[in-house]
């Protein structure tokens, strides 16, 4: 058996923060390693929660650069690739900052080591996550129903395997329903798909699935395979958007700022805005509307911004931030958020609705759902 590291990324983000608490009191035997990749551009806010994170864990978070301090120059991380290496903004066609400020770091922290990976992706999103190449690196998700990755799963679920994972149960003290072993039994194939049957594995014994699972990483060389038991075996959580605030806040290691929603009105309509996500202060994944909350809530780091713009190149494929900037398009980009927000607003009241009338009706009652909408 080799040795296993267990590391778990602090992204300055609620998820990445809220699952650190959440291993620390759930799992605390387990040796988890924390760290954050700084790109030298992230807000104050992102730094004070990294602070607040080591006093409640009661361990270093250990801070990963793209450079060291004898070759950047005086240049923090980004500045650094930016200037001296790709000349280039970052884009969502080219998405440089990724690999070099977040992923190279990361790699070289772990070497050749294996590592379990922990990784934040809530129940109520639906996304797999970053997956590594790197066959000593292996993910968990333990705030999904599903732990284990997507490549996991598929290779497990896999019909050669079929037999295979039907004797697992016949020594073990795992008492499985029929129903169980008849999924398990069933060939996938175009129409009963890999993640179907894993789905309904799931919803039929969580845990079963997940000892299935296990069992099956014994015989394969991902990380896993080096530890003859594993705790997160019996998680069955599921934690979605309102347990991570919670947990954020029961804490005492607080919510991060920049969620706290800021009212503002256009033409008499309001509407209220705030950042939705950790990261640069610059990134060109954010929303037209976040830029216009950085523009007026840290109208320093906006000018930041709008500096790099000047070599030619734009944070946006069809506007520059000076054009977004103008009062006319300022007060567009809010009256189209506020449409979109109450539309989506609507939208669930709408489906709230619906399941009350459903509800309703006993099974059978009802032949189409559409028939209401």
């Amino acid at each position: 058996m080799k040795k296993i590291r267990h590391l778990l990324g602090i992204s300055g983000g609620k998820d990445s923060a809220a699952l650190a608490i959440y291993m620390k009191n759930n799992y605390p035997d387990l040796n988890i390693e924390y760290y954050t990749t700084d790109t030298g551009k992230e807000l104050d806010e992102t730094y004070e929660l990294i602070r607040n994170l080591e006093i409640y864990l009661g361990k270093k978070i250990v801070l990963l650069t793209a450079s060291n301090d004898e070759e950047n120059h005086g240049y923090d991380s980004f500045d650094y690739l930016l200037n001296l290496k790709f000349q280039y903004l970052p884009s969502s066609q080219a998405r440089w900052c990724t690999q070099a400020l977040k992923l190279a770091p990361f790699e070289k922290f772990v070497g050749d080591d294996l590592v379990i990976s922990y990784v934040g992706i809530r129940g109520d999103e639906n996304r797999d996550g970053y997956i590594s190449k790197r066959s000593n690196i292996q993910s968990i998700f333990p705030f999904r129903k599903n732990i284990w990755s997507e490549d996991v799963v598929n290779k497990a679920l896999q019909n050669k395997n079929i037999t295979f994972l039907s004797e697992l149960f016949r020594d073990c003290n795992f008492t499985i329903s029929s129903d169980f072993t008849d999924i398990i039994q069933q060939e996938v194939n175009i129409r009963f798909t890999i993640k179907k049957k894993a789905e309904l594995l799931l919803e039929c014994d969580t845990k079963a699935f997940n000892f299935l699972i296990f069992s099956f990483l014994q015989t394969t060389d991902y990380p896993l395979s080096n530890s003859d038991d594993f705790e997160l075996i019996n998680n069955n959580d599921i934690l979605v958007k309102e347990d991570i605030f919670r947990i954020l806040r029961e804490s005492g290691v607080g919510v991060p700022k920049y969620y706290d929603k800021i009212e503002f009105e256009v033409d008499g309509k309001k509407g209220e805005y705030s950042r939705s996500r950790s990261g640069c202060y610059f990134c060109f994944f954010q929303q037209k509307i976040e830029w216009v909350w950085l523009y007026e809530q840290h109208p320093d780091l906006f000018q930041k911004a709008l500096d790099y713009e000047k070599k030619g190149y734009t944070w946006n494929e069809n506007e520059s931030l000076a054009q977004l900037i103008l009062p006319e398009r300022i007060k567009r980009i809010k009256e189209d958020y506020i449409k979109k927000d109450n539309d989506k607003k609507q939208k669930a009241n709408i489906s709230s609705k619906l399941i009350d009338i459903l509800s309703d009706y006993e099974d059978g009652e009802i032949g189409c759902a559409a028939c209401f909408i």
